[in-house]
């Protein structure tokens, strides 16, 4: 069971249009994925361990298929696009994979300074489309700003974890020489460049209370 509340959507988005950094494709997302978790990884917020896809066919859409493969090696196994190709349903012979979301745990640091494994920390997803090459990383979780959802400063929680957050969006950054886009706010938060953006405080010093939409 989780440890913690996880929002219905994120607290705060970010994009790379890799277009102009990547080649379109199954193995070139593949690849910066893989680039992209091997920096994930060593901040303790992702550890891959499946891939999950739905299935699209070009010029007609999504076929609401959805397929799941744990992962047996690297994300830069040469076999693995085959491998994923191979999942193809059989009642659609011509369906592409959409969107690849790399699923598996990360590390949050409590209050006290003790590390606990959480599922879903970092939401990853690269998109082969041959219209260009993008990669998304979404959180759910209030660790990374400055108040939780009950709209309580925890300073110990949020200096522990942003730092690794925003160490991990500078180094993705700098690999590929690309600067994110923001996603667009949600009820519960908003990303500023390698961050959660802070929101409005009350006179009280106490931040927005979104339990109730949790």
């Amino acid at each position: 069971m989780s440890t913690l509340m996880r929002a219905p959507e994120p607290c705060g988005s970010w994009f790379w249009d890799l277009e102009d950094v990547a080649e379109p494709g199954l193995s070139s997302a593949l690849s910066v994925a893989d680039r992209m978790c091997q920096v994930l990884t060593r901040q303790d917020l992702l550890i891959p361990q499946k891939l999950e896809y739905r299935w699209y066919v070009l010029d007609s859409g999504g076929i609401n298929i959805t397929s799941t493969m744990s992962l047996s090696g690297p994300l830069n196994d040469q076999s693995l696009p085959d491998r994923v190709l191979g999942s193809r349903p059989v009642a659609f012979p011509n369906a592409q994979p959409d969107d690849v979301n790399i699923v598996g745990p990360g590390y949050w640091i409590d209050d006290s300074g003790n590390r606990r494994k959480e599922p879903l920390l970092i939401n990853l997803s690269v998109s082969p489309a041959p219209v260009g090459l993008s990669a998304e990383l979404a959180v759910h979780h209030d660790i990374w700003g400055s108040f939780d959802f009950s709209g309580q400063p925890h300073p110990e929680i949020f200096e522990r974890n942003s730092v690794r957050l925003e160490a991990a969006l500078r180094e993705i950054s700098e690999i590929f020489q690309v600067t994110p886009e923001t996603g667009d706010p949600t009820f519960f938060g908003f990303a500023s460049e390698f961050g959660i953006g802070r929101p409005d405080v009350t006179p009280d010093g106490l931040g927005p209370d979104v339990t109730h939409r949790l």
